[in-house]
């Protein structure tokens, strides 16, 4: 037994130099249940992995969980890969994980899993919500790969179906980490610079990994924004991807996504023959009908003896013009009997009429009517207005009532 004594910082650095010289320990599979996951805002992830009996402290550096391809939670089996060391500081071991994957399925799942609950939650893969394709687009924007023979395919069957649209390729990457910026930018790019009516985005078929771009959270966000209609069209017919779901239009294909988006000219030519027949059959029943009215107008007595509509509306002139007099006649009698009645009745009050009787009118020199003897002075000159002439008076008396 060695008498030396240690130094806490020496005991747990001796202890983390046996730890790191153990090649079992070096690189290191861990299976357990996701306990009290935490992320800080240094990147860093902390959390502990446990079983029925035990538990260990475990972190995974900023670099290492930025390739996570899923979001860990607690609860969640998990085998971690890393290694096992003490932290000297704290005298505690724990295992530091460079890899972490879900048990029983892949991580590419949990995390397509995890996103398609996540955009859901918040309305991307709403119907409502959903542009109409329009009908006859005029321009048609390809995002996909410039080389790939899904290209080749829908501009072929595009060509076939409606010549008559202009397809633009938007070359991108579908695959890698360099995939999803390229696709994001392509589809903001059609929306600033309107460059078609409709965008057709997606690639040929592939495992989980090729067609992960498309799962891509920065993709699914830019195809919901996009103001241009979007056809997803990704994969083989059983491939589903998170653009699948937020696009306006999925396809099962790349060649069907062609096919959605815009009609087939010989179902066109033969619904515009059909057309033609009927209109054809329209023009001539219109044609017949009027053709018989023509044929019952010129039978009318108008067209016969035109001169007896001018014969009859002279006649019904010459009674409209009669009763027009008789009215006026009778009009202009009531009117002078009753200009008459009121004639008399405005004589009745004249004060000519009193006058007439020997009465006057008395006004001072002012013209102001005197009605009692106490408005006037001894020596006021008064004048008298009678029924015919005047009298120009001086008082010289008064005698009041």
């Amino acid at each position: 037994m060695s008498d030396r004594i240690y130094d806490v910082s020496e005991l747990n650095a001796y202890i983390k130099q046996l730890l790191d010289s153990d090649p079992a320990l070096a690189g290191i599979y861990v299976r357990g249940e996701l306990s009290n996951y935490k992320v800080y805002s240094s990147g860093h992830h902390y959390f502990t992995i446990k079983d029925k009996d035990a538990a260990i402290s475990c972190v995974m550096f900023r670099r290492d969980a930025s390739s996570l391809r899923f979001r860990p939670e607690d609860g969640m089996k998990v085998v971690a890969f890393g290694r096992v060391t003490v932290y000297p500081r704290d005298g505690k071991y724990q295992l530091y994980c460079s890899g972490l994957t879900p048990v029983g399925v892949g991580d590419l799942y949990v995390a397509f899993e995890q996103l398609k609950t996540k955009l859901n939650a918040e309305g991307l893969f709403d119907r409502s919500l959903k542009k109409p394709i329009p009908k006859y687009p005029a321009r048609i924007a390809l995002i996909t790969s410039g080389s790939g023979a899904a290209v080749h395919d829908m501009i072929r069957i595009l060509g076939k179906r409606f010549p008559l649209s202009k397809v633009i390729v938007m070359p991108v990457r579908v695959q890698g980490v360099e995939a999803p910026p390229e696709i994001v930018g392509a589809i903001r790019y059609a929306n600033v610079h309107k460059v078609a009516d409709l965008i057709i985005t997606g690639r040929g078929g592939g495992s989980i990994e090729d067609l992960w771009a498309f799962n891509d959270e920065r993709v699914a966000r830019a195809v919901f924004a996009s103001e241009i209609p979007v056809i997803s069209a990704v994969g083989h017919e059983p491939d589903v991807t998170i653009c699948d779901y937020v696009a306006d239009v999925r396809a099962a294909t790349p060649s069907n996504g062609a096919e959605l988006a815009v009609p087939d000219r010989a179902e066109i030519m033969t619904s515009l023959a059909s057309d033609t027949v009927r209109m054809r059959k329209a023009m001539h029943r219109l044609t017949e009908k009027n053709a018989a009215r023509l044929d019952r107008i010129k039978n009318t007595g108008a067209f016969k003896d035109p001169m007896s509509i001018v014969r009859d509306r002279r006649v019904a002139l010459d009674g409209l013009t009669t009763a027009a007099a008789a009215s006026c006649r009778a009009l202009l009698s009531d009117k002078r009997a009753s200009f008459l009645k009121m004639a008399a009745s405005l004589d009745a009050l004249s004060p000519l009429k009193t006058l007439a009787r020997g009465y006057g009118v008395v006004t001072d020199e002012t013209g102001r009517t005197i009605t009692s003897s106490s408005d006037v002075e001894i020596g006021d000159r008064l004048s008298v207005r009678l029924s015919k002439g005047s009298l120009d008076c001086t008082v010289s008396d008064r005698k009041d009532a």
